[in-house]
């Protein structure tokens, strides 16, 4: 296809914009047949998959700061409840 886009640009029967646009059609359908051949089903399957995966991995993140947070907040707690008594004197 790409040599007959050549040869018409030589002859001058066709513009290179028009030449474009039949490369970016022809694109199209080739990557259509593509996804036909392998399988839009399965590729749509796995992208679901990885964004549960995504969602997974971000709840479990969350998590586990909120749990840190948890800790330094209990922490310092226990620690200003014990200096208290200093604090504040006899």
């Amino acid at each position: 296809m790409l040599s007959l886009a050549t040869k018409q640009i030589r002859q001058g029967r066709f513009s290179k914009t028009i030449i474009m646009y039949e490369l970016f059609v022809a694109q199209f359908f080739v990557e259509k047949f593509a996804k036909k051949l392998f399988g839009e089903s399965e590729v749509e399957a796995v992208l679901q998959r990885l964004d549960r995966l995504t969602q997974d991995e971000a709840r479990i993140t969350v998590a586990q700061t909120l749990s840190v947070v948890h800790g330094l907040v209990n922490n310092t707690r226990v620690a200003m409840e014990g200096l208290q008594p200093f604090l504040i004197g006899p």
